[in-house]
């Protein structure tokens, strides 16, 4: 908004692509002791978007944080992107953002007006989201990097997770994919202004309006699309679920330009990273084009709430998010099956 800098010059991977791969993480985690709380509801076992803690028999607290560098050069639009990707967890659980701090880590050189406008970006979604912002923590850094640490709250027998499900159930994806294909694109100078435009749009957009729509369907499952891509989080749907899932690549919503800078190379690293971890599980039917399949392993940033539910609760969410106006393009996108010889199918 005005600052005159260009933040992704500072940003060596750009927003949810710089998150580090699935095979590191799930090696470390792996490691790490098991809680043991007959409170903690959801923890790590299961690759969740978030922890959620039982309060009482009414109130369970869904805890969780995210952060990245620079995806977008305009420091309020980056503050804007960053907070809604991290509100984004709480709305995955079906939960309510109550409380957000700032996570901050910021070279000296940029100045303490491009810090501001970072975090006033952020402060703008966070209200939108009805939460409070009170506070934070900052470190100083070569790469700025800018998130939130986010508490929310939902009822002990309505939380969503990424287990549940059904044979039968379709899944429903509400937002587009291709916003890393994209951002790689910008970075490399080759983007268009529309492409660019919509991805931001999408980025920047809350899963507020989605969540709340959502509440009056029959969830089974549900998780956002973050930097692990379609498929790294429908495998996790799936492992979870015990159950395989069918996506169906003529059925997804692209951003305007991202299967061309796919097929240009403008290939973001961690897609292949997602590749190399996930492909043991995934069966990718051989008309699927190399374009589409960079697609589906493409790490999104503030990406869509992907839903498993029935087919007529499916319709009835599309229906009534069109007509509250509802910005992005959501749509039906593949389905459950018992579990195959894969947890995966890209067809």
């Amino acid at each position: 908004m005005g600052v005159g800098v260009k933040l992704t010059e500072f940003s060596k991977s750009a927003g949810c692509a710089a998150k580090i791969g699935p095979g590191v993480l799930a090696e470390v985690v792996g490691r790490l002791p098991s809680a043991v709380d007959e409170n903690l509801i959801v923890g790590v076992e299961t690759a969740d978007d978030a922890a959620v803690y039982r309060v009482s028999d009414e109130v369970a607290l869904i805890q969780t944080v995210d952060f990245f560098p620079p995806m977008v050069d305009d420091p309020y639009t980056f503050g804007q992107i960053a907070a809604a990707n991290a509100l984004s967890d709480v709305y995955a659980m079906g939960g309510e953002p109550r409380l957000a701090l700032n996570v901050v880590a910021f070279p000296n050189c940029l100045g303490a007006e491009v810090l501001g406008e970072i975090l006033a970006g952020g402060a703008s979604k966070v209200q939108e989201a009805g939460a409070v912002l009170a506070g934070g923590h900052s470190i100083n850094d070569e790469e700025p990097k800018y998130g939130l640490c986010v508490s929310g709250f939902v009822h002990p027998d309505r939380i969503w997770k990424n287990g549940g499900a059904q044979a039968g159930d379709v899944l429903l994806l509400t937002k587009p994919l291709g916003v890393g294909l994209i951002n790689t694109a910008v970075k490399a100078g080759m983007a268009s202004a529309e492409a660019e435009k919509k991805a931001v749009e999408s980025m920047s957009c809350l899963n507020k309006m989605a969540m709340e729509v959502l509440r009056e369907a029959e969830v089974h499952s549900c998780t956002d699309v973050t930097g692990f891509g379609l498929t790294g989080h429908a495998l996790e749907t799936a492992r979870a679920s015990k159950a395989s899932l069918v996506i169906e690549t003529k059925k997804l919503e692209v951003l305007p330009d991202a299967l061309f800078y796919a097929s240009m190379g403008l290939v973001p690293e961690g897609t292949y990273r997602n590749k190399e971890f996930n492909k043991k599980d995934v069966r990718i039917e051989e008309q699927v084009d190399e374009a589409l399949e960079d697609l589906v392993f493409d790490p999104q940033t503030s990406g869509g709430l992907l839903v498993s539910l029935p087919g007529r609760d499916a319709e009835m969410v599309l229906r009534k998010l069109e007509q509250a106006g509802y910005p992005l393009k959501a749509g039906i996108v593949g389905f459950v099956t018992d579990l195959q010889d894969k947890y995966l199918l890209i067809r």
